[in-house]
């Protein structure tokens, strides 16, 4: 007998949800068995989120009808959820940063069990007996904000375990892992899949959803699109679905406009603690990729040249002229811009409108010898980077907060496009964003290198770097150990080096 021919822990039924007339779920159905990852893909908006929110009890369907364990569901609740076995674990983990290993795995099964009193010995206990069972190497006493990315992960594993968690609902588990991390993980998967939980797998990152995945279901804009074994698939049959249509995820360069003085040219930069004696240089035109393990140096690098924390000592020169960078309103003077890693708190205004986003980081280009905004001129910018990042929002007049992953990153990027920068240095640009609009993002910064600009693109994701870089530099403890080039530019190449 295999996975397959089991009975379902929770079977979706011709789901219906509608928010204010705009239908997020149309008759949609999924059914999830113990031992089996189910991948759930889509474009960001598809209907993701409402499904999950719908199965954990956090909303109601409209219609349609869902099963636990065969039993039809009245009215789920999040604790109705959670005594039923399902537990749903976010991107940002949703654990207490100030209390120990052992305080967050336990925490909620106290509060669902309506325990009187907490016992620190109790939880030690029975958080050490998961962490054990799972094979893991746990601090129990460490303080949850001291973790690393992937031990908040397990961290919060653990804690559905304890909640007796019979389904388990990853939301985009892998995106700030290393390779290295990932396949940990994934063989934290294999014991849960080994202890009869079903576990729910939603990620952009469609070869690891397909490498970890025995069942694959696809919605697009609300819809049920198609289920099926994830062995029948591909990544090209699954963007496909994903997008309807043909998206290119080939390798496209164009060479770089190779002058005397390069656009910017970095010379033995450090900064103690973080990197040292870092050198390189990017020429107009040209795509620079830089990775690295996290911890490697790479964004600190990034935030020195943008002035965030600037180097102690070398020199940094733009077209041919040193500059000095010590804040960000002289990396801006230079015609440096820069995307942050955390663009939701780093790179929005979230309850500001599109427009007033788009247009946040320019308004100095809009005003008059008085120093008034031209409102006309404003109101082009708004309208020109709306239409031209294809931003899917009713209109530029919408708070930022309501938009996708992927449209939330497009306007990051119109912002910084608007004040026509030079170089450009994008952090993650396509983290967390679907196939599709990571398509379209990857199209325009090849457009914007095809216009002469400088880029360079800070990112742990291979295939991305192989899509758009000229050349790859591999950093590690703070240092350039290595630089890719042509043929060399691979992402078996790149995930050695920076592994090594």
């Amino acid at each position: 007998m295999t996975t397959n021919d089991l009975a379902p822990i929770i079977e979706v039924k011709n789901v219906v949800k509608s928010y204010g007339g705009v239908r997020a779920l149309d008759d949609v159905s999924m059914t999830l068995r113990p031992g089996n990852v189910h991948c759930l893909a889509g474009e960001n908006g598809c209907g993701k989120s409402t499904l999950i929110k719908i199965i954990s009890g956090v909303e109601q369907p409209d219609s349609g009808e869902i099963f636990i364990q065969g039993k039809l569901q009245g009215r789920l609740t999040p604790l109705g959820a959670i005594l039923a076995g399902i537990q749903v674990i976010y991107q940002d983990f949703s654990l207490f940063p100030n209390l120990t290993v052992a305080e967050n795995i336990t925490i909620t099964s106290q509060v669902a069990n309506r325990a009187s009193f907490f016992s620190p010995k109790k939880s030690k206990i029975d958080a050490q007996k998961i962490v054990k069972e799972l094979g893991l190497n746990l601090d129990m006493d460490a303080k949850v904000e001291s973790l690393s990315v992937s031990s908040k992960q397990l961290t919060a594993i653990c804690r559905a375990l304890v909640n007796d968690a019979k389904v388990i609902v990853m939301d985009e588990p892998t995106t700030a892992l290393t390779h290295t991390e990932v396949g940990y993980l994934f063989d934290v998967v294999k014991r849960l899949r080994e202890r009869g939980v079903a576990l729910v797998f939603v990620s952009h990152k469609l070869e690891e959803a397909l490498q970890v995945s025995q069942d694959v279901t696809i919605l697009r804009n609300g819809q049920h699109i198609i289920s099926g074994l994830a062995k029948d698939f591909d990544r090209e049959s699954l963007t496909m679905h994903i997008t309807g249509r043909q998206v290119n995820e080939s390798r496209e360069i164009t060479a770089p406009i190779m002058t005397v003085q390069p656009l910017l040219k970095v010379l033995n930069l450090t900064l103690g603690g973080a990197f040292e004696d870092v050198s390189f240089t990017v020429h107009r035109g040209e795509i620079l990729g830089i990775t690295g393990l996290l911890g490697s140096g790479r964004t600190e690098i990034a935030e020195a040249l943008f002035g965030v924390s600037p180097a102690r000592s070398g020199t940094i020169e733009v077209d041919g002229r040193p500059v000095s960078i010590r804040s960000i309103q002289d990396s801006q003077k230079v015609g440096i811009g820069y995307l942050p890693e955390d663009r939701l708190t780093q790179g929005l205004f979230q309850d500001k409108s599109v427009g007033d986003n788009l247009i946040a980081a320019s308004l100095d280009n809009h005003r008059n010898k008085w120093g008034f905004l031209i409102s006309n001129s404003v109101a082009r910018t708004i309208q020109e980077m709306f239409t031209r990042l294809r931003i899917k929002a009713p209109s530029s007049l919408v708070p930022v907060r309501s938009l996708s992953g992927g449209n939330a990153q497009r306007v990051v990027l119109g912002k910084l496009l608007a004040n026509h920068p030079r170089v450009l240095i994008l952090n993650g640009p396509t983290v967390g964003v679907d196939v599709g609009s990571k398509e379209q993002i990857l199209s325009l910064l090849r457009d914007e290198a095809n216009n002469g600009m400088g880029i360079i693109v800070i990112s742990d994701d291979s295939p991305e770097l192989v899509a758009v870089c000229n050349r790859v530099l591999i950093v590690r403890q703070g240092k350039i150990v290595d630089e890719l080039s042509g043929s060399n530019v691979s992402v078996s190449r790149i995930q050695d080096l920076t592994t090594a």
